[in-house]
């Protein structure tokens, strides 16, 4: 089987019809099967001993934390048991007790690849949410605090005059593989190093197709104009909660011209220029790519495919 992208293939059933019953929760919060994904300050509790792995912990190690009203999610149901998200920032210091002899809080994105496929997606869907949560304690309409329900998938308004409910976002982004016989175009971010170079990428705005948000972004950032666009593959990116969409698009113009507010440099590579610089994307230095972890590599692996 094809290695699933990174973030992708989860294992959880959402179970979305237990998240309105109270009866539910209660029942699995006191089941010592159920297993709990603690994170520090958006960093996910990780198990080094062996190969690495979420270190999921039962009821009895976070009942504290639930008591003193930290915040949790319900992730979904695996293997017969519920497994949660629960953010346990109120720790000052997570290396004292009580869970100083837990596994090790690790940014997500440095251990995502490390890990099973799986827990990868757990640690996006966990990420994703619980800094939702963190970002929307307020409500948008008037201004009051607001409170979780639906076990962390909605937070609703505290004002009974208001009562407006709100919901997580993601914000869908393009990235596209644009490509113009037998070769491919690549750019720069302003941040990058100047031998790095990735797809091209943007957000979609509201009211536009992925279509249009593709030719858009190409159009914006090179100057390239493109015809065709073929969707590839979809990638959750919990930075802090995008979904990248990646495609492919075929190129009807030739001559670039770069957004110098948005990009340092684009360029037309060759296949064998792109082997290369995949081969090279584990490398500090010198030409390269995306590593394996973005979906521009994986957009980039299979045009050479």
């Amino acid at each position: 089987m094809t290695k699933p992208i990174v973030f992708t293939g989860s294992r959880l059933d959402r179970a979305a019809h237990h998240r309105s019953d109270p009866e539910w929760l209660a029942k699995k919060l006191s089941d010592p099967s159920s297993r709990f994904l603690p994170l520090h300050g958006l960093k996910a509790l990780i198990d080094l001993q062996g190969p690495a792995c979420i270190d999921w912990r039962g009821i009895s190690d976070v009942r504290e934390f639930i008591d003193a009203g930290a915040p949790f999610i319900f992730l979904g149901i695996a293997d017969f048991s519920c497994h949660f998200a629960i953010d346990v920032s109120s720790i000052e210091n997570p290396k004292q007790p009580p869970i100083s002899d837990w596994g090790k809080f690790i940014d997500v994105r440095s251990v995502a690849a490390q890990v099973r496929p799986g827990d990868a997606a757990a640690l996006a869907q966990a990420r994703s949410m619980i800094d939702w949560h963190n970002r929307h304690g307020f409500c948008a309409v008037c201004g009051a605090k607001t409170h979780p329900q639906e076990l962390g998938y909605s937070r609703i308004c505290s004002d009974s005059s208001c009562n407006s409910v709100h919901f997580p976002r993601t914000d869908p982004v393009a990235i596209m593989m644009v490509t113009k016989e037998d070769k491919c175009l690549l750019g720069q971010g302003i941040n990058f190093p100047s031998d790095f170079f990735s797809c091209l990428a943007g957000f979609i705005e509201p009211g536009e197709t992925i279509e249009q948000g593709v030719r858009r972004e190409v159009f914006e950032e090179s100057g390239i104009k493109v015809a065709d666009v073929r969707y590839h593959a979809s990638q959750p990116w919990p930075y802090p909660s995008s979904l990248m969409i990646g495609c492919f698009a075929d190129a009807i113009s030739e001559d670039i011209t770069v957004d110098t507010s948005e990009l340092g440099d684009a360029r037309w590579f060759t296949r064998d220029q792109v082997r290369e610089m995949l081969a090279s994307s584990t490398n500090p230095t010198g030409l390269r790519m995306s590593p394996e972890m973005s979906l521009a590599h994986q957009l980039a692996k299979a045009w050479l495919a």
